[in-house]
C-alpha cells in the first residue's frame, strides 16, 4: 500500500525535495543585503513555481523567468538554480522545437535579468549565466532523448512479444489442425473396417460361426490399433516429452494395413518397385496416410472388390498410386475431407496429387513426392 502510493507520488515528491534544498540558499543569498520580509515574496515567486514543473513546463519556465526579471528590481538578481532547473525541465518534457524557441527567449531575456548588476557595458556575468542555462537545456535535451531512445525499445521489445505469442499461437493452431488430419485418418480407417468386418460378422453368424468369430477378432484388433494410435495423438498435446511417445507408424507398417483391409474382403494387391526403407521421416508419414486414406475411401464410397496399391521408389521421387474398381465419383468422400486432407500432406512436402476416376473405371490416387534433400529439409 505504501509502496504503490510512494510510485504514485514518487515525481512530486522529487520536486518538493528539489524545491525543499532551493529554499535556504537562495535566502540566505537574498537577505544577505536586505531584509528577510522583502526577500520572502522574490524568493517563493522563483521556487514555488517549480512543485509543478512536469506538468507545466512552459508555464513555470514563463513564471520564474518573469520572477526573475522582477526580482532583480527589488533584491538584486539571485542565483539561477529555479531557472536553471525550469529551463531543463522544458528541455526534458518538450519537444525538441518548442524547448529551442524557449530557451532562444530565455537566452535573449537574460540581459534583463543582470541589468542592475552589471549594466550593459561588463558581458562576463552574463555570458557565465547564458552557459549556465545553456547546459542545463542540453542535460535536460539528452534525458528526453534516452527517455525516447528506451521508449522506443520497449516498445519494440512489446512488439517482438505480441509476434512471439503470435507465432506461437499459429503453430499450436496448426500442430492441432495436424492432429486433427491424423485423428481423422485413425478413426476413418478403423471405423471403416469394423463397419465392414461387423457386418459380414452378421451375415454369417449363424452359419459360418467360425469365419464370423474371425470377423470379431479383426474388429478387436482394430478397436485397438485405433485406440493405440489416439493414445499417441493425444499424448503429443498433453505432454512434450516426445520422446516417451512411439513413432508414428510409415510405409514398414503398411503389408499389416493391407492385411487389416483384406480382412473386410476388399481384395488388395500391394506391388512394390525400389528400396522403401531410409525415407524422410515426413514422406513416410504422409506416404503411409495417403495409402491409408484411400483405402478407407475404397472401402467406405466404392463398393469395390478389388483395390491395387503400388509404390515406385527412385532416386528423386516416391510415386504412390491406389487403385480399385469401385463405381468411380462414389469412391471420393461427400465432405472431400479426405482428398483435402491428403491434398496438404503432398503439398507440404513438395508433391503433387492427383485423385479422380480410373482409366478402367473405379478410382485412382497418384501422388508424388521429391526425394530432394534439399527441398525437404
Amino acid at each position: 500500500m505504501i509502496r504503490e502510493w510512494f510510485q504514485q507520488r514518487k515525481s512530486d515528491l522529487i520536486d518538493i525535495g528539489l524545491v525543499a534544498l532551493l529554499l535556504p540558499p537562495t535566502f540566505v543569498w537574498a537577505t544577505r543585503s536586505h531584509s528577510f520580509a522583502l526577500a520572502v515574496a522574490p524568493v517563493l515567486a522563483q521556487t514555488l513555481p517549480l512543485l509543478v514543473r512536469r506538468r507545466y513546463p512552459l508555464i513555470v519556465l514563463g513564471i520564474v523567468l518573469a520572477a526573475s526579471i522582477s526580482t532583480q528590481f527589488v533584491i538584486g538578481a539571485l542565483p539561477p538554480f529555479a531557472l536553471a532547473l525550469a529551463i531543463y525541465t522544458v528541455a526534458a518534457h518538450t519537444e525538441r522545437r518548442v524547448s529551442l524557441c524557449a530557451g532562444a527567449l530565455t537566452l535573449l531575456a537574460l540581459p534583463l535579468i543582470l541589468i542592475q548588476r552589471v549594466g550593459f557595458n561588463t558581458g562576463e556575468s552574463l555570458l557565465h549565466l547564458a552557459v549556465f542555462v545553456a547546459a542545463a537545456w542540453i542535460l535536460g535535451d539528452n534525458l528526453r532523448t534516452k527517455r525516447a531512445y528506451y521508449r522506443e525499445l520497449e516498445e519494440r521489445a512489446d512488439r517482438l512479444e505480441r509476434e512471439r505469442e503470435e507465432n506461437v499461437r499459429r503453430a499450436t493452431t496448426e500442430e492441432q489442425e495436424r492432429i486433427a488430419r491424423e485423428l481423422h485418418d485413425v478413426i476413418a480407417h478403423s471405423v471403416s473396417v469394423m463397419v465392414v468386418q461387423a457386418a459380414a460378422a452378421n451375415d454369417v453368424f449363424e452359419r459360418q460361426p467360425e469365419r464370423a468369430r474371425e470377423a470379431l477378432r479383426s474388429i478387436e484388433e482394430s478397436g485397438r490399433s485405433a485406440l493405440t494410435e489416439l493414445r499417441r495423438l493425444l499424448g503429443i498435446v498433453r505432454t512434450s516429452e516426445r520422446g516417451r511417445l512411439d513413432p508414428q507408424p510409415g510405409l514398414a507398417a503398411l503389408e499389416e494395413l493391407i492385411e487389416q483391409v483384406r480382412t473386410t474382403g476388399l481384395e488388395v494387391k500391394l506391388e512394390l518397385k525400389g528400396r522403401l526403407g531410409e525415407l524422410p521421416a515426413g514422406v513416410d508419414l504422409s506416404a503411409y496416410r495417403i495409402v491409408q486414406e484411400a483405402l478407407t475411401n475404397t472401402l467406405k464410397h466404392a463398393q469395390a472388390t478389388r483395390a491395387r496399391v503400388q509404390l515406385d521408389r527412385s532416386e528423386h521421387e516416391l510415386a504412390i498410386e491406389v487403385t480399385d474398381d469401385g463405381v468411380g465419383q462414389g469412391n471420393e468422400p461427400t465432405d472431400g475431407h479426405g482428398l483435402i486432407g491428403m491434398q496438404e500432406r503432398v503439398a507440404l512436402l513438395g508433391g503433387a496429387l492427383e485423385a479422380g476416376p480410373g482409366g478402367n473405371g473405379g478410382f485412382a490416387v497418384k501422388a508424388r513426392f521429391p526425394l530432394d534433400r534439399g527441398r525437404l529439409g
